[in-house]
């Protein structure tokens, strides 16, 4: 390789190393820590309230992030000269990109969507005016009883985000698994 193609190689390797460290630890923080934090700071209602606009911002930079994982690698390690490693590898980030852009255009539309319907339902009913988390989940439960509306939006809620969970934990093992192949490899990168 000449020293202009060696350097263009090098400037894209950091590249994707700086798009998958980033999204790794999005994932981590978001998924780990920010949703503990703020479950104990917050009301029920002003945490999802939080989580309806933090969701949707998270899983569109993750979308993107795994894209350019993604197309980045592939055009590092073009699949006629790949071996059977580099080829398993560009198939994870290629489930990646999948679970990723199904996550965000799907199951977390839809968790965001049923939050906002909840938040109404809880507008209408007063019960967003309750502050301490002991008090409103009293609250809730009540609502849950005699609203069937709002106790059906309750589960598809748990189920929508149960399946959004499950996709960003598929994306963290990917994820995981690239970086661990990123470190096996960093001799061969010349970093």
């Amino acid at each position: 390789m000449s020293d202009l193609e060696d350097s263009a190689h090098t400037r894209a390797t950091v590249l994707h190393l700086i798009f998958l460290s980033m999204f790794l630890g999005m994932q981590i923080w978001y998924t780990f820590f920010s949703s503990f934090v703020l479950s104990s700071c917050l009301n029920r209602h002003m945490y999802g309230y939080v989580q309806s606009e933090l969701l949707p911002f998270y899983l569109h930079t993750g979308s993107v992030c795994s894209f350019a994982n993604f197309t980045i690698f592939a055009v590092l390690h073009p699949h006629i000269q790949a071996d059977d490693r580099e080829t398993f590898q560009i198939f994870i980030f290629f489930v990646c990109v999948m679970i990723a852009a199904v996550n965000s255009h799907y199951f977390g539309a839809m968790t965001a969507e049923t939050m906002a319907d909840m938040h109404r339902i809880e507008r209408f009913c007063s019960v967003d005016k309750s502050i301490l988390l002991s008090t409103s989940m009293e609250a809730y439960d009540k609502l849950c009883e005699s609203h069937s509306e709002y106790r059906k939006l309750g589960y598809q809620l748990w189920w929508y985000h149960w399946l959004s969970s499950f996709c960003n934990l598929c994306c963290i093992i990917c994820n995981g698994f690239s970086v661990f192949y990123m470190t096996q490899n960093l001799h061969i990168l010349g970093l």
